[in-house]
């Protein structure tokens, strides 16, 4: 695990940290990763995604190393009253010059740990199947709950798969 690595969690956006973060948006979606947008994303819509992030039962970390954002996670406090005990993560995201370094990881353990403090009992996500974050969702001891099929389209027009996984904390 990288040392160099610092974890923020984010209450408010300024246009500053807002740029740094619909860069790195940008720089997922181009290397391909299935987050509900399809490249070419362009920086207004990069933007916008991100002005309606900060809101009531989400909460927002960004990795930095040095002065550079280099990763993001999301998690979703669900609020109806019989779902009180679970939240979602979402928009994992890792710069991909900043891969394989434990970041997702690391983002990954901090996202629990406020669950827990936040007295959720059960995290759900879903990736693409056949991505990378398979393997990290699995090694970190998440159980897979099915797949849909057809469910996200690619740049190339192709629909995949997703699945879609839980954890009992």
């Amino acid at each position: 695990m990288n040392t160099n690595i610092t974890l923020t969690l984010v209450e408010s956006l300024d246009a500053e940290l807002e740029q740094s973060l619909s860069h790195l948006l940008i720089s997922v979606v181009e290397d391909g990763a299935s987050i509900g947008f399809l490249p070419p994303l362009d920086l207004e819509e990069a933007h916008q995604y991100w002005q309606n992030v900060i809101q009531p039962g989400t909460m927002l970390w960004i990795a930095k190393e040095k002065d550079m954002i280099v990763g993001t996670v999301q998690l979703h406090l669900a609020s109806k009253a019989n779902a009180r005990h679970r939240a979602e993560i979402a928009k994992l995201m890792v710069h991909p010059e900043h891969r394989r370094k434990g970041i997702a990881g690391l983002l990954m353990v901090t996202a629990e740990a406020a669950a827990v403090s936040e007295a959720r009992e059960l995290i759900v996500l879903d990736t693409r199947e056949g991505d990378p974050s398979n393997i990290l969702y699995q090694s970190l001891g998440y159980i897979e709950g099915g797949r849909i099929p057809y469910y996200a389209r690619s740049a190339n027009g192709e629909l995949h798969a997703t699945v879609f996984y839980y954890k009992k904390l």
